[in-house]
């Protein structure tokens, strides 16, 4: 699930800009036939930051191994089910953490 995140183009953009507090971000969709929306940006609060920092080791070429502990760590804050390393399915684990990032905009 992480390694399918870290590759979608406009979830690497979005991290991007919501590290940085006050930032208007555009978002449109042709398929849906909608006005572009305009979101401002607050402070990114723990998950989010902890998403961007992974996704960017993710894209460092350079980079070995990369261990999403401290996301790990800010998912189970969100969701005390994932603590003890027990065995998840990964949709839950995807719901989660988008739903996590989505309460902290």
């Amino acid at each position: 699930v992480l390694q399918n995140l870290s590759q979608t183009p406009v979830l690497r953009e979005l991290l991007k800009e919501a590290k940085m507090p006050g930032t208007t971000v555009k978002i449109e969709s042709p398929e849906l036939c909608m006005e572009p929306q305009l979101i401002k940006l607050d402070q990114p609060g723990p998950l989010t930051l902890a998403m961007h920092q992974f996704v960017t080791e993710m894209q460092e070429t350079k980079k070995g191994v990369v261990t999403p502990k401290e996301l790990f760590a800010q998912v189970c804050k969100k969701a005390v089910r994932f603590k003890g390393y027990q065995q998840q399915d990964s949709h839950e684990l995807l719901r989660y953490l988008l739903d996590g990032m989505r309460a902290e905009e």
